[in-house]
């Protein structure tokens, strides 16, 4: 195998991933990030077993299940009556083999930088990418004028905002508010659950054990509150005891994880998009996670696809030369990519949209036959990430 120099913009989780891969195979990786302290952007998040495989592939999964929490079900009713409209078990056998791992954005980040360094990946800080040159050979180009040496493969994992992506992608009228609070002692929320309520699909929340924090020993929880960006701005405006007022009403279980908030800076605003890089890979060039493809995280999926695709690229290049180890990491990666990519769109207006039919849709006839078999079990292998092989083979 021929030793590659290989440039990652961008110190995400797939950025990480693929550094600590590839760094293990033999390569020179050089991974540079625009903070002078690369840190991690966000709150809560779910690493499926898919996602947990390719941590464990690149020796960062034991940090992982140090600092997160096993989740065994996702669960979801409707808020007037408490109707159970969402009900997916991780895994129907009982013994509880398959997981979700639900961590704090900055625990996932630990533990994919430690097995980057340890692996030997050099990473640069204060290092904002901006364009690229062109030729076999390519450049990162940064703020202020600066360049990177050659690369024999340059890799954009800068995600959603990435100068370095062309990927276009359709924007979703619904986002939400995320924080990190402490999980209260008094709550009839179970820790092992992932729990949402909703208003049809215009209003969501919910709560998600997440572990702890590097560093502390408090067990944390990631609350979120859907709005669309007009809403945002008069959220913003009104007094914060307000909306614990009207968040408690809609969801008595939500009060005790609020008791915390006393700023609005405490909740971080997300919106997302949705949309596919028809050719993620160019001469010398491949795009990762969401400089490729970006969904709503309605599925969980969203860093799990970050990390089959650093996994992916490393398997393609270790038994392909570039430039067809690009080609061949399109073609392992292309299936399940484009099954995820559709479910998301397809389940993402049931859960947030100012649609009337589709929640009456989900609650009279999608949920009555989501538990009729064999549903229950495609539908834990779709939040299991391995619906249809994650990479083919």
């Amino acid at each position: 195998m021929k030793t590659l120099e290989i440039g990652i913009a961008g110190a995400g989780s797939g950025g990480l991933a693929a550094a600590a891969g590839l760094a293990q195979a033999g390569h020179r990786v050089s991974v540079f990030d625009r903070f002078d302290t690369p840190k991690p952007v966000g709150s809560g998040l779910v690493i499926q077993p898919v996602g947990q495989a390719v941590l464990a592939q690149i020796g960062a999964a034991d940090k992982a299940l140090d600092l997160g929490n096993p989740i065994s079900r996702m669960v979801g009713r409707e808020a007037r009556n408490m109707r159970r409209v969402l009900d997916v078990s991780y895994d129907l056998s009982g013994t509880d083999a398959r997981f979700g791992l639900a961590l704090h954005r900055s625990a996932l980040f630990e533990a994919v930088l430690d097995a980057a360094r340890m692996a030997g990946a050099e990473l640069i800080p204060e290092h904002e990418a901006v364009g690229l040159t062109q030729g076999p050979k390519r450049q990162i180009r940064f703020t202020k004028g600066r360049e990177s040496a050659p690369f024999d493969l340059v890799i954009d994992a800068a995600g959603a905002g990435s100068p370095l992506s062309p990927l276009v992608a359709r924007t979703l009228p619904y986002g939400a508010i995320w924080g990190t609070v402490d999980w209260p002692a008094e709550t009839d929320l179970r820790p092992d659950w992932l729990s949402q309520s909703y208003r049809a699909a215009r209003r969501m929340a919910g709560v998600l054990p997440i572990g702890r924090l590097p560093g502390d020993t408090t067990t944390k929880a990631a609350i979120f509150w859907s709005l669309t960006p007009n809403s945002l701005t008069r959220w913003k405006d009104a007094a914060l005891d307000a909306w614990k007022e009207e968040a408690s009403e809609f969801w008595p279980s939500f009060a005790p994880f609020l008791t915390g908030l006393t700023d609005h800076v405490q909740m971080t605003p997300a919106f997302y998009s949705h949309g596919t890089l028809r050719q993620p890979v160019r001469e010398g060039l491949v795009h990762i996670g969401d400089a490729a493809h970006r969904a709503s995280p309605q599925l969980g999926q969203g860093a799990n696809m970050a990390l089959l695709d650093a996994h992916a690229l490393c398997t393609a290049l270790a038994v392909k030369r570039l430039p067809d180890a690009l080609t061949h990491y399109v073609q392992i990666r292309r299936r399940h990519l484009w099954l995820y990519q559709l479910m998301s769109a397809a389940f993402t207006p049931l859960y947030q949209s100012d649609s009337r039919w589709l929640p009456a849709l989900r609650d009279h006839v999608l949920t009555p036959l989501s538990r009729v078999p064999p549903m229950p079990r495609i539908l834990s292998r779709l939040v299991c990430g391995d619906l249809v092989p994650p990479i083919r083979t």
